[in-house]
C-alpha cells in the first residue's frame, strides 16, 4: 500500500472497534505510513457536550443530539490544527473510530434516516471514507462487554436499542451501497482473524484506488 487513506470503523457499542484500531495502525506504520488515530465524538467543546448528554449530566432531544453530532463532525473535519482534512493533506493515513454511519444508525432509530443523512451531507460531500469497516457482533455479546467494569450504562446502551441500531446500520448500508465502500466483518471471532480480514480488504481498497487515480 502506498497512498494514504481515510478509514472509518463502525459498529455497535461493545463491538470491539477500538481493539482493531491500534493493531491496524501499528501494521500501517510498519509499512511506512504516517498514521493519525481519532474518534467521534471528539474532545472539542461540542464533543464534550455530547459526552455529557451520554453520561446523563444534561438532557437533550434526539434531534438536538443528531445536530450536535453533525456539528462535531464538521469541526472534526475542518479544524485548522488537527482536523482530518489537514492530517490527510499532511500525508497521514487517518483512522477514525466512528463517522457518519454511526449517526445514520443510532439517530435513525429515533427519526427519519433520510433527514439524518441530509443533516450530515456537508461532511459526506467534504470527505467520504476510502473504507467503512463494520464489525458485526451479536447484541448479547456487546451488552456483556459493556457491563464489564461499568456501574451504569450510557445513552443508547440497552439491548433493545442496540438491536434497532444494528438494523438501521444495515438499512443505511443498503441505501448507500452505490456511494460508499463498505466492508462487513464477523466480529464474533478471535481479534487476530478479524484484523487479518481487515488488512486484506484494506489492501484491495488501496489497489482499486491506485488503479482509479
Amino acid at each position: 500500500m502506498k497512498k494514504n487513506l481515510f478509514i472509518a470503523f463502525e459498529g455497535l457499542d461493545g463491538s470491539g472497534k477500538s481493539t482493531q484500531v491500534k493493531p491496524l495502525a501499528e501494521k500501517l506504520k510498519a509499512e511506512g505510513f504516517k498514521v493519525y488515530i481519532t474518534a467521534e465524538p471528539t474532545t472539542n467543546r461540542i464533543g464534550s457536550m455530547i459526552k455529557d448528554i451520554f453520561n446523563h449530566k444534561m438532557e437533550a432531544d434526539h434531534r438536538t443530539i443528531a445536530a450536535l453530532y453533525a456539528a462535531d463532525r464538521l469541526e472534526h473535519l475542518l479544524n485548522k490544527k488537527d482536523g482530518i482534512l489537514k492530517k490527510l493533506a499532511e500525508g497521514y493515513t487517518v483512522i477514525t473510530d466512528r463517522y457518519y454511519f454511526s449517526s445514520y444508525a443510532y439517530h435513525g432509530v429515533h427519526m427519519n434516516m433520510d433527514w439524518v443523512i441530509e443533516l450530515n451531507s456537508l461532511a459526506a460531500n467534504l470527505l467520504r471514507p476510502d473504507l467503512n469497516i463494520f464489525i458485526d457482533v451479536p447484541i448479547d455479546i456487546c451488552i456483556k462487554r459493556l457491563n464489564q467494569g461499568r456501574s451504569s450504562a450510557e445513552l443508547y446502551e440497552d439491548e433493545e436499542n442496540l438491536g434497532n441500531v444494528r438494523k438501521k446500520y444495515f438499512e443505511a448500508f443498503d441505501k448507500l451501497k452505490g456511494e460508499e465502500n463498505i466492508f462487513i466483518t464477523d466480529g464474533n471471532r478471535a481479534a487476530e482473524l478479524i484484523g487479518k480480514d481487515i488488512w486484506e480488504e484494506l489492501a484491495k481498497t488501496e489497489l482499486e484506488n491506485s488503479m482509479g487515480s
